[in-house]
């Protein structure tokens, strides 16, 4: 995949979508631009060649659902994160991968994981309210991170690997020292938070980190609004953070859009945030510029997508949706 066409979300279009057995809930694609690995509700991570989505299914990793997943250095490695607690990593590229390792990472699920710019070091997150850091060559523990008070949903590498931000259910977003394991300080997403008193549950949390790549802001994606959370009555929500005052600049709102969360948030070259939202029964790619508070695009895709990953050209976007697809969409206007 390489760009042959000028860059515009506005003329985004599905070019590929490919099908596994159970419901996706992960995505990424590795480093070299080669494959696009997705994680589901069977076990199972699933590799698509992007060429032409030959697939491979890798097993006997996890015992339950797969739901993060992230790369070693130059993509040599995928390492999956599942319910069972257990990061497993797979040689990207093998024929047939196995298991290289599988290690007991959290007391319940591996909710979230990034890998650090120079592919060093893994990051994982999980119900057990830690966050650990983890060798990527062989796997030992770095840092264990406490502090949070409720489960860790996002984990997300500054771009000068200098820090690694997490995100909990309780809208907290640390800022943690990766070569020290202490933490630097604290970003307040509480609006991305809500009590049920009613339905006695907390609810929405952080879901979502996007580092700008010029270090400037800091965007926190989940939900607001939940007026039932049994029954995912919800608006999604993406907080803006200056990174040097720690205040919010902007609150990118989805009028329109119900029933959705932000799963997942990349920066464009353009210099705008793509967003990844549930609805009801679709998936929807959002974007917005800093300085404005609504979407500027949205482009719907088929079912609920759970997940998205940008191709290092900038232009191709893969999504994770329940209807078991993985989908491709190019943010070009259509060739031919």
């Amino acid at each position: 995949m390489s760009e042959s066409a000028a860059f515009d979300p506005k003329q985004a279009h599905v070019v590929s979508e490919w099908k596994h057995e159970r419901p996706m809930n992960a995505c990424r694609i590795d480093p070299q631009g080669r494959y696009v690995f997705g994680g589901a509700q069977d076990a199972v991570v699933s590799r698509f060649q992007l060429s032409d989505g030959a697939k491979t299914d890798l097993t006997d990793g996890h015992l339950t659902w797969v739901r993060c997943l992230a790369f070693t250095k130059d993509g040599s490695h995928a390492v999956s994160g599942a319910c069972d607690g257990k990061i497993t990593w797979w040689e990207t590229a093998a024929e047939t991968p196995t298991p290289v390792r599988s290690i007991d990472a959290h007391k319940g699920w591996v909710r979230s994981m990034d890998g650090s710019p120079d592919g060093s070091i893994i990051a994982t997150g999980g119900n057990d309210n830690a966050v650990r850091l983890w060798n990527a060559e062989d796997g030992s523990l770095i840092h264990e991170l406490t502090g949070h008070e409720g489960h860790i949903y996002s984990v997300a590498f500054h771009p000068s690997a200098e820090f690694v931000l997490t995100g909990d259910l309780m809208g907290v977003v640390k800022q943690w020292d990766v070569a020290t394991g202490a933490e630097v300080r604290t970003f307040d997403a509480k609006p991305l938070h809500s009590y049920n008193g009613g339905q006695g549950v907390d609810y929405g949390g952080v879901r979502s980190l996007a580092i700008s790549p010029d270090g400037k802001f800091l965007a926190a994606g989940g939900l607001h609004e939940a007026t039932n959370p049994f029954a995912g009555v919800n608006k999604p929500l993406v907080l803006l953070f200056d990174w040097e005052t720690q205040e919010v600049t902007q609150k990118h709102t989805t009028d329109g859009v119900e029933r959705g969360v932000i799963w997942r948030m990349r920066w464009l070259s353009d210099g705008s945030l793509m967003g990844v939202t549930s609805g009801k029964n679709e998936g929807v790619l959002l974007f917005w510029k800093p300085d404005a508070a609504g979407d500027y695009h949205r482009f719907k895709m088929p079912s609920n997508a759970r997940d998205m990953d940008l191709h290092p050209d900038g232009i191709h976007v893969a999504t994770a949706h329940f209807d078991s697809h993985v989908r491709i969409t190019r943010l070009t206007a259509k060739v031919g």
